[in-house]
């Protein structure tokens, strides 16, 4: 699998995620089908080294089959998925909600391998827990791992994680990018260039990760170290917030 051909089922972003991590390491065959022309002449004028084609059947030679879809879709078109799966495909899903399982009985193969990816793998920084099933030989997971390096940490972890990680990794950076950007132009409206602000909030939260995550404190003894907080009083308004949208969430996404 070290020179494997791939096949992207979907153009939207986590292939363009992948495409973007991939971009300066694959010298190998990468075709990518969308019924969207548009989505695929974008792709292919960001990512020249891909090939795209309208509809799943282009796919039917490549080793690995990534499938980038929503899960509605995937039940849609898996009559289509399984038309291009052969005996020697190994097929990757990069959805939540279908099972190693329920894949098996759709595609009608047993070397499944499911993936939750990250937007941070965009910067070959991702943090992807990945689950094999059993009829995944030992150097098939050895070469996948190889082939994944450049996304990021990529890890080996039991299926019924996976939901779980996809709302506390994946979904994560959306919880607080708008805070952070927001934190920006509170620092403009108050006298910092914006790349002043920019620096302030970026180098900040750096340190502030590492305080809580790799000192010796508690959290009790990590959050004592500043006196003032502005907006404690509306804090149990946010962790409200964060268990009614987060934990409904997950009962839409976790496997029936």
């Amino acid at each position: 699998m070290k020179r494997t051909s791939l096949g992207f089922i979907g153009g939207g972003r986590i292939t363009r995620i992948f495409l973007q991590a991939m971009k300066n390491v694959v010298n190998t065959s990468v075709k990518v089908c969308d019924i969207n022309q548009e989505t695929l002449d974008r792709l292919k004028q960001e990512y020249p080294y891909i090939e795209t084609f309208p509809s799943i059947s282009s796919l039917s030679e490549q080793d690995v089959i990534f499938i980038a879809l929503h899960p509605p879709v995937i039940k849609e078109v898996s009559s289509e998925i399984a038309e291009v799966v052969s005996n020697g495909t190994t097929v990757v899903s990069l959805a939540p909600k279908f099972t190693i399982k329920q894949l098996s009985q759709l595609l009608n193969t047993t070397n499944i391998i499911r993936v939750i990816p990250n937007a941070t793998s965009f910067i070959n920084k991702g943090f992807n827990p990945v689950c094999f099933s059993k009829d995944i030989s030992i150097d098939t997971r050895k070469h996948f791992f190889e082939m994944l390096e450049v996304t990021g940490a990529c890890f080996e972890t039991e299926e019924e994680k996976l939901e779980a990680y996809a709302i506390v990794s994946a979904m994560l950076p959306t919880y607080f990018w708008f805070q952070w950007n927001e934190m920006e132009q509170i620092g403009q409206k108050i006298g910092l260039t914006a790349q002043e602000s920019k620096n302030a909030v970026y180098e900040s939260l750096k340190a502030a990760l590492d305080l809580m995550y790799h000192s010796k404190l508690n959290n009790n003894e990590v959050v004592d170290l500043i006196p003032v907080k502005p907006i404690a009083d509306k804090e149990e308004l946010v962790k409200e917030l964060f268990n009614e949208k987060l934990l409904t969430l997950f009962q839409k996404i976790k496997p029936l």
